[in-house]
């Protein structure tokens, strides 16, 4: 399975959006590095995100945890995600457990494209509180996050080709 938009995933969501990132690097090393803890935290270190719990180094695997400890809009956040499909080199899915969000999945993909590797993310969430939340979310937090995820892309493309 490549970068397609998967079937058989249900779930009502307010928000989602999909990210793409061209990497000069193998699928390979692209899929490792998307599944490393320690490079997930050093890409966040603006909002000062750290693993806390579960896998907190090293690369997570499929049916494991990680709990995030982060500060979003100067408030301390807590949540959990579990890797609740993994595809080698192509997909793995990673789903919030518990945390400030209604719902949040998270699926990233992996296409070759010859010396190169596009990296999809595809965020689906839905925020908490109703229609307050919903007017939130789509204000602030998708705009907020879809930077985020941005930045993480851009980040694992330099990692990936500073070792490519």
């Amino acid at each position: 399975m490549g970068c397609e938009v998967s079937e058989g995933h249900n779930v009502e969501v307010t928000v989602s959006f999909e990210n793409r990132t061209v990497i000069g690097a193998s699928i390979s090393l692209v899929f490792d590095l998307a599944l490393d803890i320690d490079a997930h935290v050093e890409s966040q270190a603006r909002s000062r995100e750290r693993a806390v719990g579960g896998v907190t180094s090293g690369k997570i695997g499929l049916g494991e945890q990680v709990t995030w400890r982060a500060v979003h809009f100067g408030i301390p956040f807590k949540m959990t995600s579990k890797v609740t499909e993994l595809e080698r080199p192509n997909r793995f899915v990673d789903e919030q457990v518990s945390g400030p969000f209604r719902t949040f999945r998270h699926e990233h993909c992996f296409e070759p494209l010859g010396r190169e590797t596009m990296m999809v993310d595809r965020i689906e969430f839905d925020a908490p509180l109703g229609a307050v939340g919903r007017g939130v979310e789509r204000v602030v937090l998708a705009r907020y996050l879809r930077k985020l995820i941005r930045e993480r892309g851009l980040f694992l493309k330099q990692l990936a080709e500073q070792g490519a």
